[in-house]
Protein backbone atom coordinates (compact mmCIF):
# COMPACT_ATOMS: atom_id res chain seq x y z
CA UNK A 1 0.00 0.00 0.00
CA UNK A 2 1.16 3.47 -0.74
CA UNK A 3 1.87 5.96 2.30
CA UNK A 4 0.66 9.15 1.85
CA UNK A 5 3.00 10.17 4.77
CA UNK A 6 6.41 9.37 5.60
CA UNK A 7 8.94 10.83 8.05
CA UNK A 8 12.91 10.95 7.84
CA UNK A 9 14.81 9.36 10.89
CA UNK A 10 15.49 12.70 11.71
CA UNK A 11 11.90 13.50 12.43
CA UNK A 12 11.09 10.08 13.57
CA UNK A 13 14.40 10.74 16.39
CA UNK A 14 12.11 14.29 17.30
CA UNK A 15 9.31 12.70 17.73
CA UNK A 16 10.07 10.37 20.10
CA UNK A 17 12.36 12.56 21.89
CA UNK A 18 8.61 14.65 22.16
CA UNK A 19 6.54 11.74 22.81
CA UNK A 20 8.60 11.30 25.54
CA UNK A 21 8.36 15.09 27.38
CA UNK A 22 4.85 15.34 26.39
CA UNK A 23 3.28 11.91 25.85
CA UNK A 24 1.33 11.00 22.57
CA UNK A 25 1.33 13.98 19.77
CA UNK A 26 -0.22 14.79 16.15
CA UNK A 27 0.66 16.52 13.56
CA UNK A 28 -1.48 19.33 11.30
CA UNK A 29 -0.16 20.29 7.79
CA UNK A 30 -0.62 24.42 8.70
CA UNK A 31 -2.70 25.99 5.60
CA UNK A 32 -0.80 28.87 5.94
CA UNK A 33 -1.78 31.68 8.49
CA UNK A 34 0.27 32.16 11.29
CA UNK A 35 2.69 29.98 10.83
CA UNK A 36 3.08 29.74 6.96
CA UNK A 37 2.70 26.18 5.48
CA UNK A 38 4.64 24.53 8.68
CA UNK A 39 3.84 20.96 9.81
CA UNK A 40 2.47 21.84 13.19
CA UNK A 41 2.97 19.23 16.25
CA UNK A 42 0.64 19.62 18.89
CA UNK A 43 -0.16 17.24 22.13
CA UNK A 44 -2.38 14.90 20.76
CA UNK A 45 -6.01 15.76 21.34
CA UNK A 46 -4.90 20.02 22.08
CA UNK A 47 -5.91 21.04 18.57
CA UNK A 48 -9.36 20.44 18.02
CA UNK A 49 -10.14 18.64 14.22
CA UNK A 50 -13.06 19.22 12.36
CA UNK A 51 -14.92 17.62 9.73
CA UNK A 52 -12.78 18.98 6.69
CA UNK A 53 -9.66 17.42 8.49
CA UNK A 54 -8.18 14.64 6.84
CA UNK A 55 -5.59 12.05 8.36
CA UNK A 56 -3.20 10.93 6.12
CA UNK A 57 -1.85 8.39 8.06
CA UNK A 58 0.64 7.95 10.99
CA UNK A 59 4.58 8.86 11.44
CA UNK A 60 6.12 7.39 14.36
CA UNK A 61 2.85 6.57 15.88
CA UNK A 62 1.19 9.69 15.80
CA UNK A 63 -1.01 11.07 13.38
CA UNK A 64 -0.70 13.79 10.61
CA UNK A 65 -3.84 15.85 9.47
CA UNK A 66 -4.13 18.02 6.80
CA UNK A 67 -7.46 19.97 6.17
CA UNK A 68 -9.53 18.86 2.90
CA UNK A 69 -8.38 21.91 0.83
CA UNK A 70 -5.03 21.96 1.08
CA UNK A 71 -5.21 18.18 0.67
CA UNK A 72 -7.11 18.43 -2.58
CA UNK A 73 -4.20 20.28 -3.61
CA UNK A 74 -1.51 18.50 -2.28
CA UNK A 75 -2.95 14.37 -3.04
CA UNK A 76 -0.91 13.86 -5.52
CA UNK A 77 1.95 14.07 -3.47
CA UNK A 78 3.80 12.13 -0.87
CA UNK A 79 4.14 14.00 2.62
CA UNK A 80 7.95 13.72 3.94
CA UNK A 81 8.15 15.31 7.20
CA UNK A 82 12.04 16.07 7.79
CA UNK A 83 13.20 18.30 10.39
CA UNK A 84 16.08 21.36 10.29
CA UNK A 85 18.06 23.69 12.84
CA UNK A 86 16.04 26.37 13.41
CA UNK A 87 13.02 27.89 14.92
CA UNK A 88 9.50 27.07 13.31
CA UNK A 89 5.69 27.32 14.23
CA UNK A 90 5.65 29.31 17.89
CA UNK A 91 2.41 26.69 18.88
CA UNK A 92 4.43 23.41 17.60
CA UNK A 93 6.33 21.91 19.89
CA UNK A 94 9.87 21.31 18.83
CA UNK A 95 10.28 24.90 18.49
CA UNK A 96 12.09 24.67 21.78
CA UNK A 97 13.75 22.29 21.21
CA UNK A 98 16.04 24.65 18.46
CA UNK A 99 14.66 22.49 15.66
CA UNK A 100 11.72 22.56 13.29
CA UNK A 101 9.53 20.21 11.38
CA UNK A 102 9.53 20.58 7.44
CA UNK A 103 7.51 18.91 4.78
CA UNK A 104 8.88 17.50 1.69
CA UNK A 105 6.93 15.95 -0.91
CA UNK A 106 7.46 14.00 -4.25
CA UNK A 107 4.73 13.68 -6.96
CA UNK A 108 3.31 10.18 -6.74
CA UNK A 109 4.15 7.95 -10.29
CA UNK A 110 1.53 6.74 -12.06
CA UNK A 111 1.49 3.31 -10.69
CA UNK A 112 0.80 4.83 -7.06
CA UNK A 113 -1.93 7.04 -8.52
CA UNK A 114 -3.60 4.35 -9.95
CA UNK A 115 -3.03 1.95 -6.52
CA UNK A 116 -4.35 5.52 -4.50
CA UNK A 117 -7.80 5.63 -7.00
CA UNK A 118 -6.57 8.97 -7.66
CA UNK A 119 -6.81 8.03 -11.66
CA UNK A 120 -7.60 5.19 -13.52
Amino acid sequence: MVERVLATEEALALIELLTEKHGPVMFHQSGGCCDGSSPMCYPEGDLILGDQDVCLGEIGGAPFYMHKNQYDYWKHTQIILDVVDGRGGMFSLEGVEGKRFLTRSRAFSTAELKELGLIQ
